[in-house]
C-alpha cells in the first residue's frame, strides 16, 4: 500500500537521489530547477508516496511571483521511482499538492513540464499569456532574473515569450 504524506526532513537524500534517478545529473541545469534556486518550498506543499517504508515519489510547491504583484506556485519536480511508476502514484501527489494549495488559499499554479500529461490536472498554457518567465537565458547559457523579458538561449535577442502552464488551484482536475 502507498501512503502520501508530508515530506520530512529524513526524507532529504532519498528524495535527491530519486531526482537524480529520474531526471539525470543536468537536471539542475533546467529552467525550473534555476527558478527553485536559492528557495525553500512553500510550507506544507511538499509531498511524498511511501511504499512500505521507502520513498516511491515526491513532489513540491514553491512560492514564486508570476509577474509584478502575481504570487504563484511552482510544482515540481515530480518523480517517481522506476519500480513505482504507471501505479498512478505521479497522479495522486499532484492531486493531492494541488488540493493542498488550494486549501492553503493559493490561487495559481505554474509549471515546465509535459502538458500531455498534466492536462488532466487543469494545467493549460492558455491562461498564461500574461506570464513570463523570470529567467533571461544568454547564448553561453548563464541566466539572471527578469520578470519582463525571458528568452532561451535560441532566441537570444528576440522578443519575450510566455511559457509553461498554468491552473488554477481551484479549478476541478
Amino acid at each position: 500500500m502507498v501512503t502520501i504524506r508530508e515530506e520530512k526532513l529524513s526524507d532529504a537524500v532519498t528524495r535527491e537521489a530519486l531526482l537524480d534517478e529520474a531526471y539525470g545529473s543536468d537536471r539542475f541545469t533546467k529552467t525550473s530547477a534555476r527558478l527553485r534556486e536559492g528557495r525553500l518550498p512553500a510550507a506544507g506543499l511538499s509531498l511524498v508516496a511511501v511504499h512500505h517504508g521507502r520513498l516511491a515519489g515526491t513532489v513540491r510547491l514553491w512560492h514564486v511571483t508570476a509577474g509584478p504583484g502575481r504570487a504563484a506556485l511552482l510544482l515540481g519536480p515530480l518523480a517517481v521511482h522506476p519500480q513505482h511508476r504507471n501505479r498512478g502514484i505521479g497522479a495522486t501527489l499532484t492531486r493531492r499538492a494541488i488540493a493542498r494549495a488550494r486549501l492553503a488559499g493559493h490561487h495559481a499554479i505554474l509549471l515546465v513540464g509535459d502538458a500531455a500529461y498534466y492536462g488532466r490536472f487543469g494545467f493549460t498554457a492558455a491562461s498564461t499569456g500574461e506570464l513570463w518567465m523570470p529567467v533571461v537565458f544568454s547564448a553561453s547559457g548563464s541566466f539572471r532574473s527578469s520578470f519582463d523579458q525571458a528568452r532561451s538561449p535560441e532566441r537570444e535577442g528576440s522578443s519575450p515569450r510566455p511559457v509553461g502552464s498554468s491552473r488554477s488551484p481551484t479549478s476541478t482536475g
